[in-house]
């Protein structure tokens, strides 16, 4: 039989979330620590985001490489920005297209960046930005329509448009049917269920380990899954956080800032105009900000955002790029814990985010996206299976160490320009 590997992604799951007394009421995945490895802290990439996070857990290279570096694109007269949904963004080879190559099948259930995407029985992560889309419609156009529609028509029900816990809900039932009839050699699964509620609620909110006991028992329904396909026996299991959050109690808009010193204008519905010298594009707790040419007060801007109380660290584009972020930015600003960014350029610079604007758009009580080094920021990962070692404890690795181990696991060959190395220590 050959190798097979199913990699769960538990958005926002944190190094904090299997110390020893969660793992008391988290049967499925204490199971897994005890009879596999525990890479107890993951270093995650720069910026933590989800889009770009989860690209380099499946390419096993840094954003400045595969070309992901932030959720969404720089758009400063949307309202709503797109976000990198299609795989045509990623500029190096997935895992996922290096095992089709190799004959292998795939799946992938709401994994990021994978719309239109060659996997084969895929379940493409996107919404509908323009007024003449719908939901439908777009998830077809970016899925396996035919296997889309399949799934919709078995587990529809169980949705409630993207709310959470629903949406986890639908995806598990569809990869659980997935597994048990089709068997992917791969298959990706990316459970959204925590990081919802610790945006609205906290990172140690009731309702983030609610959501955290739920996740438990869906991945036990997957494990469940396995065993009835009859495939548990060489299957690995690979559950992992794409990044942790913070609490956060005020926004910071520096593009009210630039629009106060001339440095942009804003278009006639309040949004940034094109013609901007300068602009920040967020990613929650950092932001990029670009620069045009011709833009004359670089060194007037960095003293301005060095001196700015709620900013962390300035990083130069050369920092920046060698920390994996995007090359092409001119700066990088990492915010205090407690503070975040948005693109807004109209209201004050600084605002208090109060309990009844919670659930308003770029209103949250925890955000992710700040620099790796952030105290008690880590991520985790858990390995269990045929060719890992039972019972190990492994102190730390990097997030791009996860798709050379997967592929090495699964007798893949990645391409050598990775950034990450497998983590031999877990395999056997």
């Amino acid at each position: 039989m050959s190798e097979k590997m199913i990699i769960i992604s538990l958005d926002a799951m944190g190094a904090d979330d299997l110390t020893a007394d969660k793992l008391k009421w988290l049967p499925n995945l204490a199971n897994l620590i005890r009879t596999g490895t525990h890479v107890k802290t993951v270093e995650p990439i720069l910026p933590t985001l989800t889009y770009p996070s989860h690209t380099s857990i499946i390419t096993g290279t840094y954003p400045n490489k595969h070309g992901i570096i932030n959720n969404v694109k720089l758009e400063s007269l949307r309202q709503s920005p797109d976000w990198y949904w299609y795989r045509k963004a990623v500029q190096v080879k997935p895992l996922y297209d290096i095992a089709k190559e190799a004959g292998l099948t795939t799946a992938a259930f709401l994994w990021p960046v994978t719309a239109r995407a060659k996997i084969d029985y895929n379940i493409a992560e996107i919404f509908p930005n323009r007024f003449w889309n719908n939901q439908i419609m777009v998830s077809l156009w970016a899925s396996s329509p035919l296997f889309a529609i399949q799934m919709n028509t078995k587990f529809g029900y169980l949705r409630r448009g993207i709310r959470q816990p629903y949406l986890d809900n639908f995806i598990t039932a569809a990869a659980v049917d997935t597994i048990k009839h089709k068997r992917p050699d791969l298959t990706m699964i990316h459970l959204v269920d925590m990081d919802a509620h610790r945006h609205r609620y906290g990172v140690r909110s009731k309702e983030a380990y609610q959501a955290l006991k739920r996740l438990d028992l869906r991945v036990g329904q997957i494990i469940q899954a396995t065993k009835d396909a009859h495939t548990f026996a060489n299957t690995t299991f690979a559950i992992l956080g794409d990044h942790y959050q913070i609490d956060v109690t005020h926004m910071i808009r520096l593009n009210s800032l630039f629009r106060e010193k001339g440095w942009l204008q804003l278009s006639p519905d309040g949004l940034v105009d094109s013609d901007w010298q300068l602009f920040a594009n967020s990613c929650d707790g950092t932001t990029y900000v670009y620069t045009r040419p011709g833009f004359d007060k670089t060194s007037e801007l960095f003293e301005i955002l060095q001196n700015r109380p709620e900013i962390d660290h300035v990083y130069t584009q050369q920092e920046a790029a060698e920390k994996g972020a995007d090359p092409k930015c001119t700066f990088m600003c990492d915010a205090k814990s407690g503070y975040y960014f948005i693109n807004n350029a109209t209201g004050s610079i600084i605002e208090t985010v109060t309990a009844d604007q919670i659930g308003r758009p770029d209103r949250y009580r925890a955000v992710h996206g700040y620099a790796p080094d952030k105290p008690d920021y880590q991520t985790t990962l858990i390995l269990n299976g045929p060719k890992i070692k039972a019972g190990q404890a492994i102190p730390k690795a990097k997030l791009v160490d996860e798709a050379p181990t997967f592929a090495k696991i699964m007798g893949l060959t990645m391409p050598d320009t990775i950034d990450g190395k497998p983590i031999e220590a877990a395999i056997l």
